[in-house]
């Protein structure tokens, strides 16, 4: 008879794909069940934090449910950065996990509901006469919520006959947030007189916008009001004519596209939590411009907002189209004030050198080379960005194109953590089968992450490559506190050899000194994926270089 991990594992199967993870005592019956019976294709990682890693960029890259597995105890309490991580950044995944058994915690047992709780996640826990209905509860709760959710089989129940697996009813998810209540509709129409008249009309986009699917909406927003765009980190692409994008606001942005965006007087925020970083910590708009910011949230997320539509992306701004087509005479210039742009000229950032002053590369040149060759080579134009937390995250975010916010992730910033880079790359390169998968870290999150080097280097084979931006440091404490003056003893890391950790697990490893040493990386994109390795990497950098972005949190904390 199947057991109660076979009732999980064949019901959460005809919802998922893909489940990550490492095996252990508390999980091993699903394991067995999911293997057996089902045909969900199960990748091992090394370490448990990185099979929610996995999971949660194979959800970023691929907009599917997302599912992890670890057992108890340490198993658990491994995941809980990752977790942590894909709670912060809205992530609906399964982490399915094995648990102390019914009569009570042994010795090495924690408290894991407590545990899951504290970094944001929602445990249900089976038993035998209801593991496929609550496998379907904490499906419905983590889509409906878009959040990680912990599904727990008590240890001594996991191999306990259950009987046949019972047909679960289908989880029943929200419709979009549509804009309806009369309040709604009068915010619509009112904003669309402002768009209709404004002069210098500015439209940003993040993560929410595409998730709702309002890229094609925003688009003809766009045209029908000779607005400028400009995005968050996570919503690069999303606007279909780039010709008239300014970019990423904030740190990562052009300063010039920056100073242009300041003088709009209409601005209408959509999809986009408007953090600290996104807003230039408050200096993105001036005291004139008017925001307005169209969100599910319940509430207006900063407070230079001076109106809140809640509402679906997409369908918010076909309201505004409907408004604006039925108020044709009312002041809107297709044209506007971005045909007076040179918006090229605006996004132009800061070239580089060949080497920094202190003889290391200077990690902008690095860039906008690793860029040139990635772009120019079909192989690699096809391509999903993945990226670790740490200083060097201005250099890939800055220079690299990104075609559509499922083709850049940033795993760890959300939480504000490093050390989830390797792991994000056999979730990418499985939701995205056909794409090279670019990895960019640095040498402090990569030495954390080191155990699933291993798991990289095999799950994407040749569509895999690893930039590791090694500066031997930990490049953001040094520039925010050893300018302060601390001691950097702390904040410096003996300079480790990537390329021959990359070699030891069967990748090709190069060491950068020059620009003429990025030929490998020519070489390798010329080459099919299927006759090439893995390829890392290991730039050495100059410190000195601080990012834009970087230099922005100096200031502010100085």
């Amino acid at each position: 008879m199947p057991t109660v991990s076979a009732h999980v594992a064949q019901t959460l199967a005809q919802h998922i794909d893909h489940v990550f993870g490492v095996m252990g005592n508390g999980n091993a019956y699903f394991l067995d069940a999911l293997e057996r019976s089902t045909d969900v294709h199960y990748t091992a990682v090394r370490h448990e934090a990185g099979g929610v890693v996995a999971a949660d960029a194979y959800h970023r890259a691929s907009g599917r449910l997302a599912a992890a597995t670890a057992t108890y105890g340490a198993g658990f309490t491994n995941t809980l950065t990752a977790l942590a991580e894909a709670v912060q950044a809205h992530v609906p995944l399964i982490l399915v996990v094995g648990d102390e058994p019914t009569s009570g915690p042994r010795p090495w047992d924690v408290d894991q509901i407590a545990l899951a709780s504290a970094v944001g996640a929602r445990t249900y826990t089976v038993g035998r006469a209801d593991a496929a209905a609550t496998t379907v509860i904490a499906i419905e709760h983590a889509l409906s919520y878009r959040v990680p959710t912990v599904l727990a089989i008590p240890y001594d129940v996991a191999k306990l006959d259950a009987g046949p697996v019972p047909a679960a009813p289908q989880p029943v998810l929200p419709a979009p947030l549509a804009p309806s209540s009369p309040f709604a509709r009068a915010a619509i129409a009112d904003l669309a007189r402002a768009l209709a008249g404004a002069e210098r009309p500015v439209l940003l986009a993040g993560r929410g916008a595409w998730l709702a699917g309002a890229g094609d909406a925003l688009g003809r927003l766009a045209d029908a009001t000779g607005a400028v765009t400009a995005t968050t980190a996570l919503g690069r692409g999303i606007f279909p004519r780039g010709e008239f994008d300014l970019g990423v606001t904030g740190g990562f942005g052009a300063e010039a596209a920056m100073e242009i965006i300041g003088t709009a007087d209409v601005a209408v925020v959509f999809g986009a939590g408007l953090n600290q970083f996104t807003m230039r910590f408050g200096h993105l708009f001036s005291p004139g411009t008017r925001v307005v910011q169209v969100d599910i949230a319940p509430a207006a997320t900063h407070p230079h907002v001076g109106g809140f539509i809640r509402g679906d992306a997409r369908l918010v701004a076909e309201a505004l189209l409907a408004e604006l087509a039925e108020t044709a005479d009312a002041g809107a210039r297709p044209d506007g004030w971005r045909g007076t742009l040179d918006v090229a000229a605006l996004r132009t950032r800061e070239p580089g050198d060949a080497l920094a002053p202190d003889g290391r590369l200077d990690p902008r040149s690095v860039a906008i080379r690793i860029g040139e060759l990635l772009e120019s080579n079909p192989s690699t134009r096809d391509r999903v960005v993945v990226t670790d937390g740490g200083h060097f995250l201005g250099w890939a975010n800055m220079y690299w194109p990104v075609a559509s916010p499922d083709r850049l992730m940033m795993v760890g910033t959300a939480y504000q953590s490093i050390g989830l880079g390797f792991p994000s790359v056999p979730g990418a390169a499985l939701a995205k089968p056909g794409a090279t998968v670019v990895l960019s870290t640095g040498d402090g999150g990569g030495l954390m992450a080191l155990a699933d080097l291993e798991s990289a280097v095999r799950v994407a084979g040749g569509r895999g490559l690893a930039v590791v931006w090694n500066d031997a440091a930990y490049g953001a404490e040094v520039n925010l506190y050893g300018l302060q003056g601390l001691a950097r003893e702390p904040m410096l890391i003996p300079e480790v050899d990537f390329a021959g950790l990359a070699t030891s697990v069967g990748a090709s490893g190069v060491v950068v000194r020059t620009l003429d040493d990025l030929e490998a990386l020519a070489r390798w994109a010329r080459t099919p994926a299927s006759d090439r390795p893995f390829l890392l990497l290991d730039c050495r950098i100059s410190g000195d270089v601080i990012a834009p972005y970087q230099q922005e949190i100096i200031r502010v904390n100085s």
